[in-house]
C-alpha cells in the first residue's frame, strides 16, 4: 500500500504540474500580466500550499517546530533542489526583473525571518507584519506588470485575441485542477516516504528536516519541471524565487497569526538552519548574475551542496564520529572555492559585456 501511495503521489504531481503550467501560461497572456508575474504569484502561491497547510496546521497543534522547520527546509529544497533539477533539463534563462527586484527581496525577506527570529520568538505582531507585507507585493507586482504591458502597446487581452475572453475560465479551471492534484498527491508521497524512512530506522529530526520539508515541495519540483520542458523557463524560475518569498511572508505569517503564543524558534535554526537559507538565497545572486543564465553544471552544483546538506542534517542527528571532519572540509574549502569560483565567472561575464561580446546562447537539449 505505501509503494502504492508512493507512485500515485508522483503520477499526480506530473499531471498537476503539466495542468498549472498549461492555464497559467495562457492566462497570463488573456490578463495582460506577464508569464514570470504569474510564476511569482499564481504558480508560486499555488504550489506552496502543502508548506500552509502543514504549517498552519503545526501551528495551531502547537508544533512550532514543525512549521518553522518545513518553512526554512523548503526554502533551501527549492533552490538547491529544484532549480539545480531544472538547470539539468535545459539551461533557464533568467529575466532580468528577477535580479533585480526579486532576489533582493527574497534575501531581504529571508534577514528579515532572522532578525524576527533572534529573541526565540515570532509574536502575532510580527507575523501579521509578514502578512501585510505579502499583500503589498503581490498588489506591485501586479500592477507593474499591467502597467508594463499597457506601454509595450495595449492590454494583454488585446494582444492574445477576442478568443482568450472566452475561455480564460477554462484555464482557471486547470489552474485549480492542476493544485488540486498537486495538493493530494503531495500529501500521498509525504505519507509513504515517512513510512519508508520509519522502516528504515531514519530518526524523526531527520524526517521532518528532508522529507517533510521536499515532500511539502513536490508540487513546486513538479512544476518548474514540467515548466522547463516546455520552454516556460521564467515560470520554471519565477516560481522558485516566488514560492521562497511565499513561505516567508504568508506561510510564516498565517502560522503565525492562528498560534496564540507566535511561533517559538528553536536554538538550532538561529545558529545554523537560518543562515544556511540565508546562505543559498545571496548565492543566486552571483549564479543569476553571470549572463542571465543558470548553465547546466551549476544547476548541478546547486544538486551537490542539497546532498552535502542532507549528509550534514544525518550527520548532526547521529552526533556521527565524521560530523567534525566534515564541518571543517565544507567550513574552510568547498564553501570558499565556490564562493571564488562564482565571483569570478560574474566578474568576467560583466567584463565581457561591457566589452560588446555576445551574450550567452541557451543551448538546446
Amino acid at each position: 500500500m505505501t509503494i502504492l501511495l508512493f507512485i500515485l503521489g508522483l503520477v499526480l504531481l506530473v499531471a498537476g504540474g503539466e495542468l498549472l503550467v498549461r492555464g497559467a501560461s495562457r492566462l497570463a497572456l488573456a490578463f495582460g500580466i506577464s508569464p514570470l508575474v504569474v510564476g511569482l504569484t499564481v504558480v508560486a502561491f499555488g504550489t506552496s500550499s502543502p508548506e500552509l497547510a502543514v504549517s498552519v496546521q503545526s501551528a495551531l497543534s502547537g508544533q512550532t517546530d514543525i512549521a518553522l522547520g518545513n518553512v526554512v527546509g523548503s526554502n533551501i529544497f527549492n533552490v538547491l533542489f529544484i532549480l539545480g533539477a531544472s538547470a539539468l533539463i535545459t539551461p533557464l534563462v533568467v529575466a532580468r526583473q528577477l535580479v533585480r527586484q526579486e532576489v533582493p527581496l527574497m534575501i531581504a525577506v529571508s534577514l528579515l525571518l532572522f532578525g524576527l527570529a533572534l529573541d526565540g520568538n515570532i509574536s502575532r505582531g510580527e507575523a501579521a507584519l509578514l502578512a501585510v507585507l505579502l499583500v503589498g507585493y503581490t498588489v506591485f507586482l501586479i500592477r507593474q506588470s499591467r502597467a508594463a504591458a499597457q506601454a509595450e502597446g495595449g492590454s494583454g487581452e488585446a494582444a492574445t485575441g477576442r478568443g482568450w475572453k472566452h475561455h480564460w475560465l477554462v484555464q482557471v479551471a486547470l489552474i485549480a485542477a492542476g493544485l488540486g492534484l498537486l495538493v493530494q498527491g503531495s500529501q500521498w508521497l509525504v505519507d509513504a516516504a515517512i513510512a519508508f524512512a520509519r522502516d528504515l530506522g531514519v530518526s524523526e529530526l531527520v524526517i521532518g528536516l528532508t522529507i517533510v520539508a521536499a515532500g511539502t515541495s513536490m508540487p513546486e519540483v513538479a512544476t518548474s519541471v514540467m515548466a522547463a520542458l516546455r520552454g516556460e523557463r521564467d515560470i520554471a524560475v519565477g516560481n522558485v524565487v516566488g514560492s521562497n518569498i511565499f513561505n516567508i511572508l504568508g506561510v510564516l505569517g498565517l502560522s503565525g497569526l492562528v498560534s496564540p503564543d507566535g511561533l517559538s524558534v528553536a536554538g538550532s535554526l538561529i545558529s545554523f538552519d537560518l543562515p544556511v537559507m540565508i546562505a543559498v538565497a545571496v548565492a543566486c545572486l552571483p549564479v543569476f548574475f553571470t549572463g542571465h543564465l543558470i548553465a547546466r553544471w551549476e544547476g548541478l552544483l546547486f544538486l551537490g551542496y542539497y546532498g552535502a546538506y542532507t549528509v550534514y542534517l544525518v550527520f548532526a542527528a547521529q552526533q556521527h564520529d565524521a560530523l567534525q571532519s566534515y564541518e571543517l572540509v565544507m567550513g574552510t574549502v568547498v564553501l570558499p572555492l565556490t564562493a571564488v569560483t562564482l565571483t569570478l565567472f560574474a566578474i568576467r561575464h560583466r567584463r565581457a559585456r561591457n566589452a560588446g561580446a555576445p551574450a550567452p546562447k541557451v543551448r538546446k537539449s
